[in-house]
């Protein structure tokens, strides 16, 4: 920290969800490395699985520990997205807000606290936050594009969208050559795990009231969106880069399972295993998993399935999602996991050659900075089918532009690009009822993988590896978020 420079407390305030909890985490060490004091605040059992932090951070993250209510209807010991189906999402949303007490109490012991970065939920913040003159910063860890589609405060609150079939089809507001939007079947999905209060009146609330808004993303992927967004806004939109995760140490507890895994892997050749995994939220019905399994199978290809078998799936209680008899028919050229797996070590490896993905911007983000195309498998849930949109494009074929004798290339051509955008291949669904057949999931794995069509996806996933795992350049946007923070003009208000 500059010497003149005054030490910020800030307190970190994610969703409950793994996929909310880690890029919150990445942001409060880079703060706390540059001198700022930061209080990460979540549940016990959320905290209790974050990795340990470096030792020179210990001394500038402090873990504040808010026992998460109880409210009816929520499973005793669940206390995030990961822990549950999407049907009962809605009860964690409950237990969350109820969080409200404890903080405000937090915040009455912490007066030294200036700023709050939050997530897309706690729609009740804003008061709580402007009596003790606090302000505010909304984190997306969504991608820019998603938080443009969903466009501003007044049409998030009170706009013309009401019905799920409003939000299949792009908005005016988004003026470059875009095909966002949902399907039918994904925006009736996400209502399942949304209640009393809908997730448009929290980002809506939250957007009107924040100081700054700041994304997971960054101007080299995301240009139009981000001008679309400082437009619609008129406040200070402010990327973070694509915050791109580390490779675990090997002392890392994940490295348990993972020697079995490296050894399978080192038989294949290079680039001819694809990676399944649908994330840690992302339920499907055993019609669907088993349709997926055979088509997998149908691929002749070999792969690696994470496997995440629930204890409920659309309220039945399930002893093994997959079909009878496919571990065995497939065993010679498959491996199926149980549970969690080290999905980047697994991306990193040099057999793996593409990613058949739920299409969370979390994975996404991993698979492109090992420069691996994608087969995109929307979940019904969040933005994941407008991050699906975004992968497949409407075009086929763009390459970056490079140097032909060393194969340099600029930013500007990565921009260029990202406008056609053909990173993946989305398997087709039905728009209704997000019905697919395991002939379309085999012709999709096999176009991404191996066939010819496919060449220039794969050339362009490997194009963008350097922008997506680049830590310099999502430094480069941190830095200047951190300055964002610590040259923002004080609050009137006073405590």
């Amino acid at each position: 920290m500059d010497g003149s420079q005054k030490q910020l407390h800030i307190v970190m305030f994610p969703w409950l969800a793994y996929g909310h909890i880690m890029p919150f985490l990445q942001v409060s060490k880079f703060l706390a490395q540059k001198g700022h004091k930061i209080y990460y605040i979540s549940t016990p059992k959320n905290i209790s699985r974050l990795p340990k932090l470096p030792p020179d951070l210990c001394s500038n993250i402090s873990f504040i520990q808010l026992p998460l209510p109880h409210v009816y209807g929520l499973p005793p010991g669940a206390e995030s997205t990961s822990d549950l189906p999407i049907h009962q999402v809605p009860y964690l949303k409950k237990a969350y807000d109820k969080l409200e007490t404890q903080l405000t109490e937090f915040l009455k012991k912490s007066s030294q606290v200036k700023w709050i970065i939050h997530d897309f939920a706690p729609y009740w913040l804003p008061p709580v936050a402007t009596q003790r003159g606090i302000n505010l910063v909304f984190i997306s860890i969504l991608s820019a594009s998603s938080i443009a589609f969903f466009g501003p405060p007044s049409e998030l609150l009170s706009g013309r969208r009401q019905r799920p079939e409003d939000f299949t089809m792009a908005p005016v507001w988004l003026d470059y050559p875009n095909n966002l939007a949902f399907k039918l079947h994904e925006m009736v999905g996400h209502q399942e795990c949304m209640d009393s209060v809908s997730d448009f009146e929290r980002v809506g609330t939250l957007l009107l009231s924040c100081k700054i808004v700041a994304l997971r993303s960054c101007y080299e992927v995301e240009a139009d969106a981000l001008r679309v967004l400082s437009k619609i806004h008129q406040k200070p939109i402010i990327p973070l880069g694509l915050l791109p995760p580390s490779l675990p140490s090997n002392e890392d507890k994940e490295n348990e399972n993972w020697e079995a895994m490296k050894t399978w892997l080192d038989t294949r050749r290079d680039k001819s295993v694809f990676y399944v995994a649908l994330g840690s939220e992302v339920s499907l019905s055993q019609e669907f998993m088993h349709e997926l399994a055979f088509g997998i199978e149908k691929s002749g290809l070999p792969f690696i399935w994470a496997v995440r078998n629930r204890p409920f799936v659309e309220g039945q209680l399930v002893q093994d999602i997959l079909p009878s008899g496919f571990e065995e028919r497939v065993s010679g050229r498959g491996l199926v996991l149980r549970g969690w797996a080290p999905q980047l070590r697994v991306l990193a490896h040099s057999s793996v050659g593409g990613f058949l993905t739920h299409c969370g911007w979390s994975s996404v983000i991993e698979a492109l900075g090992f420069g691996l195309p994608l087969i995109l498998f929307p979940g019904a849930s969040s933005d994941l089918g407008l991050v699906a949109r975004l992968m497949h494009g409407k075009k086929f074929g763009l390459e970056i532009e490079r140097n032909d004798l060393d194969g340099s290339f600029t930013s500007d051509s990565v921009a260029k690009l990202m406008h056609g955008k053909k990173f993946g291949l989305e398997i087709e669904r039905n728009d209704l009822d997000g019905s697919f057949t395991s002939d379309s999931v085999a012709k999709s794995i096999k176009r991404v993988m191996v066939d010819p069509e496919g060449e220039p996806l794969r050339a362009n996933a490997y194009a963008v590896k350097e922008i997506f795992s680049s830590v310099e350049l999502s430094n480069k946007y941190l830095n200047e978020f951190t300055r964002s923070i610590e040259e923002f003009p004080p609050s009137d208000t006073e405590v």
